[in-house]
């Protein structure tokens, strides 16, 4: 797979993932965590394929924390919030068990942040909306 094919391919995902958890936030019944879990694997996804665009090495993770410390070393610079990309790792794996499952509001500010970083990345991509 080239670079570029590689690209996309990161973006199509997250893509997915985006709409994934708009789907699910909004049905009659919201499935909240599958929601969230959706949210941050989209913005996971962007800003994997931000460091990809810079041909910047990540490992295998779910950190937000950790890629955006990373996307700064890459030179790029968002402004994201890092206690919002914080509270949305929390929704990779820890929150995905009974007994804690997010609340609305919770699920509403995931997807939130997740909508910040998909501006973001896809502003600095070239991509339209």
């Amino acid at each position: 797979m080239t670079g570029i094919e590689e690209l996309k391919s990161w973006i199509a995902q997250a893509e997915e993932d985006f709409s994934a958890a708009k789907a699910l936030f909004r049905l009659k019944k919201p499935l909240l965590t599958g929601a969230c879990f959706h949210a941050q694997q989209s913005a996971e996804k962007y800003l994997k394929a931000l460091l990809i665009l810079k041909d910047f090495d990540f490992p295998k993770t779910h950190d937000l924390p950790t890629l955006n410390t990373m996307r700064n070393e890459a030179g790029i610079l968002t402004g994201l919030v890092v206690q919002e990309l914080v509270d949305l790792t929390e929704y990779a794996v820890r929150r995905r068990y009974p007994g804690d499952q997010p609340a609305i509001e919770g699920a509403k500010e995931a997807i939130a942040t997740a909508q910040a970083v998909r501006k973001f990345a896809r502003k600095y991509l070239g991509l339209t909306k």
